[in-house]
Order: C-alpha cells, then structure tokens, then sequence
C-alpha cells in the first residue's frame, strides 16, 4: 500500500457508537454534564473504537528521533550528539517522558528515524533513513521519497501497536534543531511570519532566536516548499521526526486508535496529517498548552483543545502520559460507573449542568 491507499482508506468515526455513549453517559449516578469534558473524552473515544465500553489501560509512546542538518546555523542551544545520547535516555525510561510514561503505565518505543551515528540502546527500534537531514538553509532537508519513506514508518509503527494490542498511543519526538524544522513548516503551510511562529526551542538568547528566524526566513526563500502539498514541505524543511510522526496520525485514523498530540513537533504532524486527511482530526485528543509561540495556531486550525497547562516545554512526548490518566479515566467513568436504574434511584431531581 502507498500513503494515499491509507489516507483514501480513513474513515469517519462511528456516530452510532457516539450516540449510544452519550445516552448511556446521560443515564450516569450524576447530574447531566456535571463531568465536563471527560464525558466528552469518552464519548470521542467510543467513535473511534465504535465500541460504547472502553479500556485505555494498555497505552504506548512512540518517540520518533532524528537529527536535523540546519543546527549547522547555530539555531539550536544544544549540541547535535544530544540527539543520540538522549534518545537512550528515553527509551531507558531514565528521561523526563520517560519516567511519565513509566508512572502512566504507558510502554515506549523509541525510534530512530534519522539520528547521525548509532544510538547505544538496544531498546531502540532501528528505523534509519539517513544520518538525519541536510541544511536546509542551503536545500532541500530530504528528497520527496525520503519524506514518504518517513510516513510509512509511522503508519508501520502504528500496525505494530495495533497488533501488539495497545488501546491508546501518544506522539513524542527527540531531535536537536527540530523546532527549527517545525517552525519553517508551520510557516510554509499558514502564512505565518517568524514572530508568530518561531520560539527559543530548548533555550536560545534573545541574539540566537534573532538568528533562527532570519535562517528559517531564508530557507523557506530559497526552498520555496509549496504549501498546497504538505509532503513537499515536510521534504523542502521538515525532520524525519516529522515524517514519522505524520505517519502515526495518519495510522491512527486508519487503524482506529486514539492517539495523543505532545507539544508543537507532534501538533506540526497533527495538522499536517489532517491537511492530508481532514478526518484524522477525529481520531486524535490534545494534552498540554505548549509554550512554542506556534502551537496555539496549529491546534486552533484542527479544532483540538489541550487538556492541561502546566507550562511545559520540554517535548520528548511528555505531555501525552498526563493525558492518559486523564484519557483513562473518562473511559473507566463511562464503563464501570453505575446509571440510575442500575442503583434504583428516582431522576426526577437530577439537574442538567450542560
């Protein structure tokens, strides 16, 4: 199969399964709507399932790491080799998203999609295009076929999920320079100007996200990627971090797993797979507010709210195992908590909150 025998092969999510969870949501020991958003979770995940009663206890984070070649214009406050050493440290679990993931119950599995050398952690899955992407503030980051190549990666890792029985999955990523990346496509595919788009990433001076700006304004001159065709951008600036992740939405949608957005890299992949197939907005929940300036925008254009704010910034995929206890507990709330007639009690007093 290519990618467009899986984006033609998404379909929409279950509207009967939807209306029976929220029928049997409104019949909960509780006043109508007093839960609030997690009955909307719930109700959300039973369209994606098409099964009213769900279990979210069986949950993976898939961490697509990859270098990218434009830290060669110093944009990035971190060594590249960063990439390498800590993507072993994520899948040791020894990691910020690691050790959320851990307290979660949630697996990992850390994928190297790109970085440069080898990465020393057995743990992580082998899935290499390249020794990471050229500079694209002097050509194209990738070929249009690696960026492809990246996708069905994602798709792949999906199936292995499914088929691995994980009920609920979250989208992280590792990859000096990527926000770099994600803010020259974000650029390319909304019209928006650096200030709007381009944040510090993980620690820049006011002088070095002054230089970040003018290199990714440049770049997109230069590569001029065509924002009518989200594969292009992603091959003229983007990661294979972003590729990969593109592919998990998008394999999402098509298997029917509920699947988690982190921070700006994993909403860029987000809101490309749904420029591809705006149906994937259906299958995928938020976590948290990111503070890189671009979020906001991204997550405003497919309609998907974050369910925290912390002030986070760190990436990784850390977000996503917050939102599974939150994910988890409107499934629990709609499967084991009793109705009225369950308990014999009369409804006429019960107050609609909505």
């Amino acid at each position: 199969m290519t990618i467009y025998d899986y984006i033609d092969g998404i379909k929409p999510t279950d509207e009967e399964a939807k209306e029976l969870a929220r029928k049997r949501n409104d019949g909960l020991l509780k006043p109508l709507g007093s839960l609030g958003k997690l009955e909307d979770i719930a109700i959300k995940f039973a369209g994606i399932t098409g099964k009213v009663l769900n279990s979210a206890e069986k949950r993976c984070l898939i961490v697509m790491a990859a270098d990218n070649g434009v830290v060669e214009e110093g944009v990035a406050g971190t060594p590249k080799e960063m990439t390498r050493n800590h993507s072993a440290n994520i899948a040791a679990g020894v990691s910020g998203a690691g050790v959320l993931a851990k307290y979660a119950g949630s697996d990992l599995k850390v994928v190297d999609i790109g970085i440069e050398g080898e990465c020393k952690n057995d743990s992580v899955i082998v899935r290499k295009i390249a020794n990471g992407t050229a500079n694209f503030a002097k050509g194209p980051a990738m070929s249009r076929p690696e960026a492809e190549q990246g996708i069905m990666i994602g798709i792949e890792m999906v199936k292995l999920c499914k088929d691995e029985g994980y009920e609920l999955l979250g989208t992280g990523e590792m990859g000096i320079g990527n926000t770099s990346s994600t803010a020259a496509c974000c650029m390319a595919l909304t019209g928006l100007d650096a200030d709007s788009a381009v944040g510090k990433g993980g620690g820049l001076s006011d002088e070095g996200l002054a230089r970040k700006k003018e290199v990714i304004k440049r770049a997109l001159a230069l590569n001029k990627p065509d924002a009518s065709d989200p594969i292009d951008v992603i091959a003229k600036v983007g990661g294979f971090d972003i590729a990969g992740l593109v592919g998990c939405f998008l394999g999402a949608a098509y298997y029917r797993m509920p699947i988690v957005i982190d921070g700006a890299i994993s909403a860029l992949s987000a809101l490309i797979a749904c420029r591809l197939q705006p149906l994937c907005a259906d299958y995928i929940f938020g976590s948290h507010l990111s503070r890189e300036p671009s979020y906001r925008y991204m997550m405003r254009e497919i309609k998907i709210e974050p369910m925290i704010d912390l002030s986070m910034r760190l990436g990784e995929g850390s977000g996503c195992p917050l939102a599974f206890h939150i994910i988890g507990s409107a499934c629990a709330m709609l499967k084991n908590m009793h109705s009225f007639a369950d308990v014999d009690i009369d409804e006429t007093y019960r107050i609609d909150m909505r």
